[in-house]
């Protein structure tokens, strides 16, 4: 990733830390589970706290993205977990492309296609990461 993206990937998600955790998570959720509904049934319980606990993380994520020796053992961790839950390498790009719809929705005219490459690049670095890591 570019400073640039950095930089972008920063000033966009200090936008949305706006928006009440529940509600982003609530939509990026609903739009994974609309297009591919066989990932619901990796997620049991009620879903309220996994709305903070992906805000939070992507809150983590984005706080040391310019220090990604700081982000290895918590994406280790977070891969092992995910591994845990049932998640395949095959769910990572639909979650992908449910995080960068309810970026573009949350975003609005902030959302352009130099911020979009940014959070692709972002995403694609964590999930490579996680996926070595699984």
């Amino acid at each position: 990733m570019t400073a640039l993206q950095i930089q972008l990937i920063k000033k966009t998600w200090r936008l949305l830390r706006a928006v009440d955790p529940q509600l982003l998570g609530d939509v990026f959720y609903k739009r994974l589970f609309l297009k591919h509904p066989s990932v619901r049934s990796l997620f049991k319980g009620p879903m309220d706290s996994q709305y903070q606990k992906f805000v939070d993380m992507l809150s983590f994520i984005v706080a040391r993205i310019d220090q990604p020796e700081s982000l290895q053992t918590e994406v280790a961790d977070m891969a092992k977990r995910h591994e845990g839950y049932g998640v395949k390498p095959s769910h990572y790009q639909p979650v992908g492309e449910a995080l960068l719809w309810t970026l573009e929705q949350g975003l609005g005219k902030e959302w352009n296609e130099e911020v979009e490459q940014a959070w692709q690049a972002c995403y694609q670095s964590l999930t490579q990461a996680m996926l070595e890591k699984a």
